[in-house]
């Protein structure tokens, strides 16, 4: 495994760094203050080719690799959490349709995934169930050729912009008496009938990111809109899951990295007892902290992201790694930059008190944290059920 980036992944990243800096970082407080999804900024994510890095050229990507699309988006949850989470979610979606999606589901929907053009959602999470997705509910039946689609889907990111396309849909189609269920994939685009997208939560934080509850009431789907093969959804999903684990523990990696710069830069600007904050050894401290866990951070995400594009199957032991540590670093870095502000800390205009809200979630979603531990003593050779 070589650590060093090669020139071409240094300027990838230089790019899309100068961009997010540029013009994401200084409109985040307002979205995040407006509660409101920023379309014209994600089209411009689009428009940067960073949703094109890890898609084939076939759909108009740039045909490069999951670890270049990590690369990219630790530089935009760097400005912006929020943005990089729903740019994340259309990546993963848009990777699982491009993966198990039939040739006329990905014609028709990839090239606007692809572009940004339009963005898409997976939804997977039920209100009375999330990580353990044999207690999901939200069924189909048959109808002919046709399929019938009931339930609600809860906490889905991406499905009530203006420009949202389409969402991944999972739902038991295994008879009711069947002791064992079997789920499917299915592709539901907006403005199905029988499908509608429920208000925006009011949100602790990703305040600027679409989420909402999804509602299924005779939603009539035709039997090419399952993704992959019928029955085996369940399977599907969690490879779709595997890849937004990825990419979450990359946006608390980039938030992380943040909560780094705003805590250096404050440390050496505020001035206290006749010199600069930074002079005082335990501010010192919180800094060099923040610096160590956000370096092992960064090992253990790019190590994962490096089995993704080594050939085969990615390490599952490494991604939950990648996901617990990086996902709690990144509110003990964000606390610790609060900490150094001081009282401005406090205040919903200092970054890292928006930073301490966003990643609050991170450690819940795509696999808790504690399912996390679970999987990794299960990789380490322990009798692990759930």
């Amino acid at each position: 495994m070589d650590f060093g980036l090669s020139s071409a992944q240094q300027e990838l990243k230089a790019r899309v760094a100068d961009f997010a800096q540029r013009e994401v970082a200084p409109r985040a407080e307002q979205l995040d203050r407006e509660q409101t999804f920023p379309t014209d900024l994600f089209r411009r994510v689009g428009e940067m080719g960073i949703l094109s890095i890890p898609f084939s050229e076939e759909w108009g990507g740039l045909g490069l690799g999951v670890f270049d699309a990590v690369l990219a988006l630790e530089e935009l949850a760097r400005a912006d959490q929020s943005l990089a989470v729903g740019t994340m979610v259309s990546m993963a979606t848009g990777l699982t349709l491009a993966r198990f999606g039939s040739r006329e589901l990905q014609e028709k929907y990839l090239p606007d995934i692809v572009a940004g053009r339009r963005i898409c959602s997976i939804a997977g999470t039920e209100p009375q169930a999330g990580s353990d997705t044999a207690g999901f509910k939200t069924n189909a039946r048959r109808d002919g050729d046709d399929w019938i689609l009931n339930g609600q889907k809860a906490y889905i990111t991406n499905p009530g912009t203006d420009i949202s396309s389409f969402s991944l849909v999972l739902a038991i189609t295994s008879p009711k008496d069947t002791n064992k269920k079997s789920f499917s994939l299915f592709l539901v685009p907006t403005g199905t009938p029988g499908y509608s997208v429920g208000e925006k939560y009011a949100k602790m934080g990703w305040r600027s990111s679409d989420t909402r509850p999804l509602y299924f009431d005779d939603c009539r789907l035709s039997g090419a809109q399952v993704v992959g093969e019928v029955d085996k959804g369940r399977i599907i999903l969690h490879r779709g899951y595997q890849q937004a684990r990825l990419f979450l523990a990359t946006c608390s990696l980039g938030l992380a990295q943040a909560s780094l710069d705003h805590a250096v830069s404050y440390a050496k600007e505020r001035k206290a007892f006749g010199a600069s904050l930074g002079r005082l050894q335990l501010i010192q401290e919180m800094v060099a902290t923040i610096s160590v866990k956000v370096a092992a951070a960064r090992m253990l995400v790019y190590k994962a992201a490096w089995s993704f594009g080594a050939g085969g199957e990615p390490d599952l032991q490494d991604l939950s790694t990648a996901k617990y540590y990086a996902t709690e670093i990144a509110s003990e870095c964000a606390n610790l930059a609060v900490q150094v502000h001081g009282g401005w800390g406090f205040m919903d205009d200092c970054p890292p008190s928006r930073y301490l809200r966003d990643n609050r979630v991170c450690t819940i979603g795509d696999g808790s944290s504690q399912i996390q531990l679970l999987l990794i003593a299960r990789a380490n050779g322990l009798d692990v059920s759930f």
